[in-house]
């Protein structure tokens, strides 16, 4: 069987993950070995990789345990009691927060300061909205679904944040929804650019293929979205997370296949991917 293969070249990891795992890959050439908070990133491909490298991934239980190491923080950020915790047990925080969540939490800080109504579109309990929750002393609410308000008792007046890898359509539905009952909102888009013009730009990739692989990892709620992105655009859109799920019925001889994924997508998983179809 013959396929046309190609890896869309504005997928794979954002900044954000690219400074993290940088981080993470010098203090294990100096070190040998590095604690890190959480999945450095939600691709258990990537982790397994770093982790045959000496990167140690420990929950926050453990982080209370520990003393006097070093401890990565990833790319979504970390809430102010994460740093108390590191003064009191001298570890030294190895901060590889993501700019743009480092100035959404300050933002949400600020909000917080001067008294106002927050709430947060975001997926409950992921890293980064525990870490924007942290902001506000756990008081704002999070909802991951605009069904999930009770809208006739919610405040008049609200402010709006969104975790930055949400969908940006369904953010300014969100603000529509609540302004349309009558409530007043403040809405902060604080979607991150690069996630949301992948949107477009993965619409526009899935619409030249027959079939399209989608790689990502099974938790990365940016995976999901833009999974949906592809499969709204391209029916023959398949989700993968490693070359094991491929599945030969799916092609047909001489199939154009594009090969894409989200934020927390590897590039050399992507090219795994490519090169087990050119093997068929």
């Amino acid at each position: 069987m013959n396929l046309n293969v190609k890896i869309d070249n504005s997928s794979g990891f954002c900044f954000g993950v690219v400074y993290a795992i940088e981080m993470a890959e010098d203090m294990l050439d100096e070190q040998g070995y590095l604690y890190c908070l959480g999945d450095i990133v939600h691709n258990d491909e990537e982790v397994k990789r770093l982790e045959a490298k000496g990167l140690k991934i420990i929950d926050r239980t453990a982080l209370k345990e520990l003393r006097d190491e070093k401890v990565l923080i990833r790319a979504h950020g970390e809430p102010p009691s994460t740093y108390k915790l590191a003064i009191e047990n001298n570890l030294t925080l190895v901060d590889a927060s993501c700019p743009v969540v480092l100035k959404l939490q300050n933002r949400i800080k600020n909000s917080f300061d001067k008294k106002e109504q927050i709430y947060i579109y975001g997926k409950h309990g992921h890293a980064e909205v525990e870490g924007l929750l942290g902001q506000t002393n756990q008081e704002a609410v999070v909802f991951q679904d605009i069904n999930e308000l009770d809208i006739d008792n919610l405040p008049r007046e609200m402010t709006l944040y969104s975790q930055t890898t949400k969908s940006t359509d369904n953010f300014y539905k969100i603000k529509e929804t609540l302004t349309e009952a009558g409530i007043s909102v403040n809405a902060n888009d604080t979607i991150c650019r690069q996630v949301s013009n992948r949107d477009k730009e993965l619409r526009s990739f899935a619409g030249e293929f027959d079939k399209v692989i989608f790689v990502s990892g099974t938790k990365s709620s940016n995976g999901k979205v833009l999974y949906n992105v592809c499969k709204d655009k391209n029916p023959n859109t398949y989700f993968i997370s490693n070359t094991t799920e491929l599945d030969k019925s799916w092609f047909q001889e001489n199939d154009s296949v594009g090969i894409c994924g989200a934020t927390s997508t590897p590039m050399w998983l992507m090219e795994q991917v490519r090169d087990e179809l050119l093997k068929y």
